[in-house]
């Protein structure tokens, strides 16, 4: 047997666990200097074909030469023959000027030094087991690119647990990891420049500060969005301490960037009941700092001051809600008397209506169940609980997608669009053996029962995208006889004795600001109408607002809407004089009564 045979035996032998991908292919020629190439080669297996006396050696200019153990190989001239030795088993050689034949290297024992360094670093299988899980958990989680930075010591540690400072020093917040700050500083920056409201309002605001004085405690969805409010806030003057009114929806990187900021903030990704509480209680109960300004996201804060810290009430001026859950609270507050301060119902205001309920849950819910269960959605069954602003956006973005879309409702006016707008009105139990995917939009409670759950078909997608976590009957799947296992971020299984399985998204809690995101545009529109609430609820003479809620004033609405007009280039008409006198109106709005059905 040859040598070269041995040398290709060997070779095989050595090779044959290394990934394909590990190993380079190159020119038979001397490498290009950028390849920095290196060739492995056992001891006593030099390749020891004839070369020719003349033939020329490596030049000294090349800073990557081709070696070999123990004596180099010549490489062949470039204007050699190349030629195939069947009995080489395809192996290529060269034939020289002279007839002298020179074997190439071995193709498959070259390894780019930077590839050889990568191979030498694979995990264990830990390693890989870890490496895995954090995969997942980037691919999945909160929205941004910036969540595969967190280092996976920290999922191990409650940021209760830790002491953290910012680099002023400070260390009044709770976060997950601080040195996140300039990834989430990156994510807050991209939304500025889709929040030109807010951007409008610091500029109009450098001259005065509305807020000045004013302490905001608030409790929203921490995300980049909302970190931009946070900071316009600021700029007119208040001080800001936050909580998450959801215990999945915060951004980790953006919560780092704000405390880096000096901002107050309690809240990270994934925490406990115990978490949630305990992070809205550090943002209330501090010495030394009394809140006079309350914005709310589902009245959980101003539910938690009522409980703990009533006496508070006396110096705050005035709450502002978002959601339709915590609105249902205030006016039934307002009901029993028990409201002691104004509320600003933000949620019913048109402009946070239409474009945050409508048209952002019209593009959200197709993003929330294409990152956590790649769905296709064209044919699928799909039965939507509720046919408000929410569930309007969402019908009509899964009819788009071709899905046949089931309604539910109560409200026989809400129930005549939806059969108006193409949709068939039906009871759940009707449907719920054979649709593909439920989604909740009521902020109703117990409207996804254990008995619907039971019912549903193999493989079943359940999602809400209500406020609260009270629309699908969770807690009823928690019992010994059910198997819950974690899929992915946000996504579990829940398994039947008999094998059949649902999929549960973000454990019945909203899909859109658990598992994905919202257009930023849409809660620039939202912010601003949160601004405008604050500074009018903050400067109002006294008896202006009683202790009742109140809607956002249409003028204000208006105001909101014109602020967004400019990014599309849209250019409003005005009325004449004439025409004014006309319809009654003033020439600078509000241009609709407050009574107008937009």
């Amino acid at each position: 047997m040859s040598v070269q045979v041995v040398a290709a035996k060997m070779a095989e032998v050595e090779l044959k666990d290394v990934p394909s991908k590990e190993l380079a292919t190159v020119s038979p020629v001397t490498p290009k200097a950028e390849e920095q190439a290196v060739i492995k080669n056992e001891p006593n297996t030099a390749v020891t074909s004839s070369v020719s006396p003349t033939s020329e050696s490596t030049p000294k200019g090349d800073p990557c030469p081709l070696t070999a153990s123990p004596n180099p190989v010549k490489m062949p001239q470039a204007s050699a023959m190349k030629r195939t030795d069947p009995q080489q088993n395809g192996g290529e050689s060269f034939v020289n000027r002279d007839g002298t034949v020179a074997e190439a290297p071995r193709m498959k024992k070259i390894q780019f030094a930077d590839q050889k360094q990568e191979f030498n670093k694979r995990p264990t299988k830990i390693g890989r087991r870890s490496l895995s899980r954090s995969i997942s958990q980037s691919s999945t989680d909160s929205y941004s690119s910036a969540a595969s930075y967190t280092d996976s010591s920290d999922d191990e540690t409650s940021p209760r647990d830790k002491q953290q400072k910012n680099s002023k020093g400070s260390g009044d917040f709770c976060i997950k990891n601080i040195k996140q700050a300039d990834f989430g500083r990156r994510e807050i920056e991209i939304a500025e420049q889709e929040m030109p409201a807010l951007m409008a309002l610091r500029k109009r605001a450098q001259g005065e500060k509305p807020l000045a004085g004013a302490k905001v405690v608030g409790c929203t969805h921490i995300t980049a969005q909302t970190a931009v409010l946070m900071e316009t806030l600021a700029a007119l003057g208040a001080q800001c301490r936050w909580a998450a009114c959801n215990i999945y929806s915060t951004q980790n990187e953006v919560a780092a960037a704000l405390a880096e900021g000096g901002f107050s903030v309690f809240a990270w990704k994934g925490e406990s009941e115990d978490d949630f509480w305990w992070c809205i209680d550090r943002c209330v109960n501090v010495e030394g700092w009394q809140p006079n300004m309350i914005l709310d996201d589902g009245g959980d804060l101003t539910h938690w001051i009522y409980k703990k810290y009533p006496n508070m009430f006396k110096k705050i001026k005035g709450i502002v809600e978002e959601s339709v859950t915590g609105v249902h609270r205030l006016y039934q507050l307002s009901k029993a008397g028990k409201l002691c301060v104004p509320a600003m119902n933000v949620n019913d205001s048109v402009t946070k209506q239409k474009f945050d309920n409508l048209y952002c849950c019209r593009e959200s819910i197709l993003d929330g169940l294409k990152r956590t269960t790649d769905v296709m959605f064209g044919g699928k069954q799909v039965v939507v609980c509720g046919y408000g602003e929410v569930g309007k956006g969402c019908c009509a973005a899964l009819k788009a997608m071709g899905s046949i879309v089931y309604v539910t409702e109560i409200d026989p006016i809400c129930a005549l669009q939806a059969c108006m707008d193409g949709f068939r009105l039906v009871k759940l139990n009707e449907v719920i053996r054979q649709v593909d995917i439920v989604i909740t939009c009521t902020g109703n409670k117990n409207v996804v029962v254990r008995e619907y759950l039971d019912r549903m078909k193999n493989g079943c997608i359940v999602c809400n995208m209500g406020h609260s976590n009270t629309e699908i009957d969770v807690a009823s799947l928690r019992t010994p006889e059910l198997t819950w296992e974690r899929v992915r971020s946000q996504v579990d299984h829940v398994i039947w004795p008999d094998g059949k399985r649902i999929v549960l998204l973000a454990e019945g809690r909203l899909l859109n600001l658990s598992c994905s995101t919202v257009p930023t545009f849409v809660l620039s529109i939202t912010a601003t109408t949160q601004a405008l609430a604050l500074i009018e609820l903050y400067n109002a003479p006294e008896g202006r607002y009683k202790q009742d809620v109140y809607l956002l004033p249409k003028k204000m609405d208006e105001y909101v809407a014109s602020l967004h007009l400019p990014t599309f280039d849209a250019h409003l008409t005005e009325l004449t004089d004439e025409q004014a006198k006309y319809l009654g109106l003033n020439k600078n709005g509000p241009f609709k009564p407050n009574y107008y059905r937009y």
